[in-house]
């Protein structure tokens, strides 16, 4: 029986994912909510799947996310995000056949193959993946990340430990309002996650270093 492991802190998403591998039958699912939490789970289900948005995961970087898949080297993994960037697509997908690529906007039956594929211990990689990798290079100019002073004060206060919903309530706007501006510092930076975000703020000197927790 195979045992999926979802590493999603969207409670919409998990639901649906739940749904669809129940209708494939014969599976275990597991949730975990941390990168903690998930090697606890990889350690007693070692050939499991983990369907991962690594955008909203408290994985570090894409070499620590490497370093996990290659801890339990009989794992698959599908990852299932609203938006990766190049170099990151370019990295996990070269670095391991075990890695395999759709979005949440992708067609149903996309996520279905995917998690299909990777119970049989094969990947799938949606065609926008694809596109996305070999339309870019290694070599291609990083795109100019200019901040607006809206996304600078974001980017401080997600770097000091705040919530979407509680810089939401701080700046008067809607909590879809701070994840399309979240999206938009992640697109410029061409980052996945907020560590990535605040490291590369402090890094071009846009924000002081001691007012972050790194």
């Amino acid at each position: 029986m195979a045992t999926y492991i979802l590493a999603d802190n969207q409670e919409l998403t998990r639901s649906a994912l739940e749904g669809i591998i129940e209708q494939q039958g014969g599976a275990e699912v597991l949730r975990a909510v941390g990168k903690t939490e998930l090697v606890q789970k990889l350690t007693a289900h070692g050939d499991a799947i983990v369907v991962l948005d690594y955008t909203l995961f408290d994985f570090e970087d894409v070499e620590q996310l490497l370093i996990v898949s290659e801890r339990f080297e009989l794992s698959q993994w599908v990852l299932l995000s609203d938006e990766l960037t190049p170099p990151f697509l370019r990295k996990v997908v070269y670095s391991s056949h075990r890695f395999g690529v759709v979005f949440k906007d992708s067609p149903l039956a996309d996520v279905r193959e995917a998690l299909r594929l990777a119970a049989r211990g094969e990947r799938f990689i949606c065609r926008r993946a694809m596109e996305v990798i070999l339309a870019s290079t290694p070599h291609e100019e990083k795109r100019s990340a200019v901040l607006t002073s809206t996304e600078v004060e974001i980017v401080l206060a997600i770097a000091q430990g705040k919530t979407t919903k509680e810089i939401a309530t701080e700046r008067f706007s809607s909590v879809h309002t701070i994840i399309t501006h979240r999206k938009n510092i992640f697109r410029k930076l061409e980052v996945n996650s907020a560590r990535e975000v605040v490291k590369y703020a402090i890094r071009a000197g846009l924000v002081d270093s001691s007012e972050f927790y790194i």
